[in-house]
């Protein structure tokens, strides 16, 4: 007994929208609906990129590497959301909480950060260097270079969760938030947090900025190169193609930014704070499928393949 009452004084109390509860049923639905369109969009992905031939390239491995970024993105929250959104009990275990700081949330959103900037680069690659992207971007490379996004995210993560779990909290587990979150989390500390604000600023930069300056660059001069083709259709699916990319990029680069490159003691809002996070947690996992299939006619084709009783005969 003594036991278990000492496991609960360890849970973090995640309060989510327990000051507005007639919100928590339609939320329940929504989140229920965004994590199944979440699974579909993002497993498909992956499926019709690995079995399909047309679509080996660098640019659908990466894009599959996305979708299993954002299908592990929702699936370290969501359920657990699910679980406090319909339960008398809004807790999660000491345990629980730090894995979805350190080894999943946290390293995820680190490592989708490079990969974007790795993308850009790959489009960068395919339109101003043509005749040089099979060498540029052979099969080698291109693993080597997602394997360095899933290492440098992990190793990211590792310092910034370290410096802010080993920070005091004086008893203190009512966290005003959905999941655990360093900034959530550091509001808990009992003591003096800037070294961990500026730890958190300096780390969010390199990781957010510096990614965001190379695929702006990268950009201009995929543009130049973009409106130096003859063909009208050339040009209008090398549009289309980086378009989508685009679209992701400021959908994630937003709401991670106004997140995490500020102090969070000084200008962290409560309720800002949450949309942010319910945001590049559930929306956009949950679009990004959606956003390379609907502009991308290769995909599209893929998938209509991937319904056809030849397609699951061929890749036996």
């Amino acid at each position: 007994m003594w036991t278990n009452n000492q496991s609960s004084l360890d849970d973090f109390i995640l309060l989510g929208f327990s000051d507005h509860p007639w919100l928590e049923t339609p939320l329940f639905v929504i989140f229920l609906l965004a994590y199944i369109f979440a699974l579909f969009g993002n497993i498909s992905i992956i499926l019709v990129s690995r079995l399909d031939p047309q679509l080996d390239s660098p640019m659908y491995f990466f894009v599959s590497n996305l979708s299993l970024l954002d299908l592990c993105y929702t699936t370290s929250t969501v359920p657990q959301m699910l679980v406090n959104l319909r339960g008398p009990e809004k807790t999660i275990t000491y345990g629980g909480c730090v894995a979805q700081l350190y080894y999943i949330f946290l390293a995820l959103g680190s490592t989708e950060c490079i990969l974007l900037a790795i993308m850009a680069f790959d489009r960068y690659a395919a339109i101003c260097k043509p005749l040089h992207y099979p060498i540029i971007m052979n099969q080698r490379r291109c693993i080597q270079m997602a394997a360095g996004t899933w290492i440098s995210g992990f190793t990211n993560s590792l310092i910034q969760s370290t410096l802010t779990v080993m920070a005091p909290r004086c008893g203190q587990r009512v966290m005003d938030h959905f999941f655990c979150e360093v900034p959530a989390l550091l509001k808990l500390a009992c003591t003096d947090t800037r070294v961990n604000e500026v730890e958190l600023n300096v780390l969010g930069a390199l990781l957010l900025l510096v990614p965001l300056t190379l695929i702006l660059g990268t950009y201009v001069f995929i543009a130049r190169a973009v409106m130096r083709i003859h063909s009208a259709e050339s040009r209008r699916k090398a549009f289309n193609t980086c378009a989508s990319h685009l679209l992701v990029v400021s959908l994630f680069y937003f709401t991670a930014i106004s997140m995490y490159v500020q102090p969070p003691s000084n200008h962290y809002s409560r309720d800002r704070g949450k949309i942010m996070a319910l945001f590049y947690g559930i929306v956009t996992p949950t679009l990004n499928p959606f956003i390379y299939t609907l502009r991308n006619k290769d995909v599209k084709a893929a998938l209509r393949r991937a319904l056809t009783k030849e397609f699951w005969v061929k890749t036996r």
